[in-house]
């Protein structure tokens, strides 16, 4: 796996002419299948975590995988601030890096900048999930929050569909007005700033919910029979209305559990395991059905997977390898 060269050191601005859109979700399908193999290595604990408050509001969390299919093991690290008002997780100012090691040795590899791949993942991992799930021919998309989540969102569903109207909202009027002009300049089609939540997602045939809110955004009335709603982080959908779905999607019930939203809402007796229809790696490798029939409605709500994560910084140093980019660091051997 190593070529003998040192630590190949792969920066953020280097990761975005490497890792397309199209890589993105073909990394991310291909590690569900892993997964539906058995031949992924979780760390036990899965994640560590490192919050402090009294001033400082920092977190760091730390997780680790072994991807037998590769072979290549690495650990994930990120550390950002959030004081209830301010939070840097999906900024470039906090930190964000993959150490990969080659599993047969233990020998470094690369240590890969992860701002790029963990955004596009964080896009990626759940809208692959439409392939399955998604309406037959959407129309109209509806996007909750037009922040980094929710601009790769819509640059992979794009991948997928012809839309031939989108609906956004943001908290702050500016922020969608521009969005809403950038994307029907690009698009050439009906781009619409909305001032409510539910004039974005109600009547929409995918809806997006990918926002940093602490509170409950979208109402699970306001979807009508047939959309997909794919909610991205925290509360996006109401957890009372999770359980009125005629499907629910995960990426994973035990990365989810870790979440103390989701915790909480099992832990209420709003949602259980029983309840859940699938995770995602089901339906990639066929050992669940996807959409059956087109008045379902249907929620793909992702966490996030490390091995995604390790995957894509694998590929990433690949790529790199390839294109001979990046930056080589000396080994403690050398």
């Amino acid at each position: 796996m190593s070529d003998h060269n040192g630590v190949l050191f792969v920066p953020y601005r280097e990761t975005l002419a490497l890792l397309s859109v199209e890589d993105a979700l073909a990394v991310c399908e291909e590690v569900y299948l892993m997964h539906a193999r058995g031949s992924v290595v979780l760390s036990n604990p899965p994640s560590f975590k490192l919050d402090v408050a009294d001033g400082f509001n920092n977190h760091w969390h730390v997780k680790s995988v072994l991807l037998k299919d590769i072979p290549s093991t690495g650990v994930r690290l990120y550390n950002y601030y959030d004081d209830g008002t301010r939070n840097t997780v999906g900024a470039l100012s906090c930190t964000r890096y993959i150490a990969l090691s080659d599993p047969r040795s233990g020998e470094p590899v690369a240590i890969v900048d992860e701002h790029w791949s963990y955004a596009i993942r964080s896009a990626a991992a759940a809208t692959i999930a439409c392939k399955w799930l998604g309406p037959r021919n959407p129309k109209v998309l509806g996007l909750v929050g037009v922040g980094t989540m929710g601009s790769n969102t819509l640059s992979c569903l794009l991948t997928m569909y012809k839309f031939e109207e989108i609906r956004c909202t943001s908290r702050r009027p500016e922020t969608r007005e521009a969005f809403a002009r950038k994307w029907s300049k690009e698009l050439r089609i009906p781009v619409l700033p909305k001032e409510t939540i539910e004039e974005v997602v109600r009547g929409a045939d995918v809806a997006v919910g990918g926002t940093t809110s602490n509170e409950v955004v979208s109402r699970e009335p306001w979807l009508k029979p047939g959309s997909t709603f794919i909610s991205l982080a925290r509360r996006e959908l109401d957890p009372a209305g999770w359980s009125k779905l005629d499907k629910v999607v995960i990426d994973s019930w035990e990365f989810n559990m870790l979440q103390r939203e989701f915790k909480r809402m099992v832990e209420m007796g709003q949602f259980s395991r029983d309840d859940l229809y699938a995770e995602i790696a089901e339906l990639v490798s066929g050992a669940k059905k996807g959409r059956e029939r087109a008045e379902e409605r249907i929620l793909i709500h992702t966490t996030g997977l490390v091995s995604q994560d390790v995957a894509l910084a694998h590929f990433l140093y690949r790529r790199a390898l390839e294109k001979g980019v990046g930056i080589w660091l000396p080994a403690a051997h050398q």
